[in-house]
């Protein structure tokens, strides 16, 4: 028999990888619950005696577990969906997977004279199934519009589905363009899954970061090995990911990633010498709570377009409280001292100096818990 939610988290906690939480080990039973009910489930037209039953068992209700950054949901999540059996499941980032449907919509479209969405709700997630989710949040109308109308068909077709979100379904899109028109989506998610708060009574980023140095300069042998060294006290190990996260149909690369852990390592060459726009932070700022970033160079008048991504990176990580971890050539003030939108990066160093304080990582990870009505 294989090891549940709560045994994993167990095993972790025994070799030192994380604290035990209850809160955490609460969802975990939970998540087992989940899995034992879906086990012994007989749903319409899986197994031989479900061929044979007139009244097939209902379908039980997925999750929909939201708190704030840090707090292990996703961890979790990925440990129940590890370890369940049943057949078949699918795991995904959201992003990920809104982008797969608009790509097979558009698909239907050219051969399918009807709606397509109910057509690609059905091919997509079987009947009936498991479907994970990771980081469900909604901004782009374009996912808001279809959400609706492409669930129902979803739970329609006994699909069981947890879901992770920084927000409460109530939260979701708001303040959206033609919000109105994605209300049956939160509707479906109160109807179909049971709402659970993770509530965590710390962050674990302010116990691995309090009163370490989070900026390292010049950037040298010493920079590298303490770059090396948060990543191993954040992860908890050495080994990393090779992973892409999907952007609007495009790919973002990440060397190197620790979805459990939420964290992510990147050189600033990876964020700032590629095309890479708003979206692209954004989807990286879902994704990972903390990030590092390796090798900041000097920029002069040449280099003014990588310039003007790191302005826009630090941006996004600062307003989403993302926390970072960096080495550079030199101290903030003197990364950009001159060419094009240098005026603007004083703002950049500012914000860079802010969030390498611990008031940063505590008060940020507070303010957004707070917007998100968590812990």
């Amino acid at each position: 028999m294989s090891t549940g939610v709560s045994e994993r988290y167990e095993e972790k906690v025994r070799a030192g990888e994380i604290e035990r939480d209850p809160v955490q080990r609460n969802l975990a039973e939970r998540l087992d619950e989940l899995a034992g009910i879906l086990e012994s489930w007989s749903p319409r037209g899986k197994g031989w005696f479900a061929r044979f039953s007139r009244s097939p068992s209902p379908t039980p209700n997925g999750l929909y577990v939201h708190g704030g950054v840090g707090r292990g949901k996703t961890m979790l999540m990925d440990m129940f969906f590890e370890t369940v059996q049943f057949m078949p499941k699918r795991r995904n980032h959201f992003h990920e997977f809104m982008a797969e449907v608009h790509e097979r919509i558009a698909h239907a479209r050219q051969s399918h004279a009807g709606d397509p969405i109910p057509l690609v709700a059905s091919e997509m997630v079987g009947s009936p199934g498991l479907l994970c989710f990771d980081e469900l949040h909604v901004t782009d109308i374009a996912d808001a519009m279809i959400l609706g109308r492409f669930f129902k068909v979803v739970f329609q077709q006994q699909v069981v589905v947890v879901a992770t979100s920084n927000a409460m379904p109530h939260e979701l899109y708001q303040n959206g363009l033609n919000r109105q028109l994605f209300l049956p989506f939160i509707d479906l998610i109160e109807e179909r899954m049971d709402v659970i708060e993770l509530t965590s009574a710390k962050d674990f980023r302010l116990d691995k970061m309090a009163g370490q140095p989070l900026y390292f300069t010049p950037n040298d042998a010493v920079a590298r090995a303490s770059m090396d060294e948060h990543w191993e006290r954040l992860t908890g190990h050495r080994d990393s990911l090779h992973m892409k996260l999907d952007v609007k149909g495009r790919q973002v690369v990440v060397p190197e990633a620790d979805p459990q852990a939420g964290v992510a390592r990147f050189k600033f060459a990876d964020l700032c010498e590629k095309p890479l726009g708003s979206n692209d932070y954004l989807a990286i700022a879902h994704a990972f709570h903390t990030v590092l970033i390796d090798d900041i160079p000097i920029m002069g008048p040449a280099r003014r377009d990588h310039a003007r991504r790191f302005i826009n990176l630090i941006d996004t990580f600062y307003d989403n409280g993302v926390c970072i971890v960096v080495s550079a050539e030199a101290q903030p003030d003197d990364l950009y001292m001159k060419g094009d939108g240098a005026n603007l990066f004083t703002r950049t160093a500012s914000r860079l100096i802010e969030m390498r304080s611990f008031e940063y990582v505590a008060h940020r990870t507070d303010q957004a818990n707070m917007a998100l009505e968590a812990l």
